[in-house]
């Protein structure tokens, strides 16, 4: 194989990876946007139940199934799904970041600079 030829097969290799590395950082930015609305959705529909009667009867999707619930039977469960959302959130930020860093390493690393078009 010719210099010229190895060199071009380099240069796809280097191509395919940083296009890997753009992808997942995608993918993990469309999950975290995901996770934002849920937690944005969980807090407004807390925000709206706290001030309510426990009694209360009010409606919550479980699996594609409307149930009829009390407030004081949905609240935990809300907080819960809340919480888990933000632990998951921050997962995926702390993920993304490391990502992020680690494509900026591998840039630097072989000397990669990125031309918009």
């Amino acid at each position: 194989m010719s210099q010229q030829q190895m060199s071009a097969k380099n240069q796809q290799e280097l191509q395919v990876q940083y296009s890997n590395f753009k992808e997942t950082l995608q993918g993990i930015a469309q999950k975290i946007g995901d996770c934002e609305q849920g937690l944005e959705e969980h807090s407004l529909v807390l925000e709206t139940l706290k001030p309510l009667p426990d009694d209360r009867k009010c409606f919550r999707m479980v699996n594609g199934v409307l149930v009829e619930r009390t407030v004081s039977d949905v609240l935990p469960a809300l907080q819960t799904n809340a919480d888990g959302l933000k632990k998951v959130l921050e997962d995926l930020l702390k993920q993304y970041q490391t990502k992020q860093t680690e494509m900026e390493k591998w840039k630097k690393k072989n000397n990669i600079q990125v031309v918009q078009q």
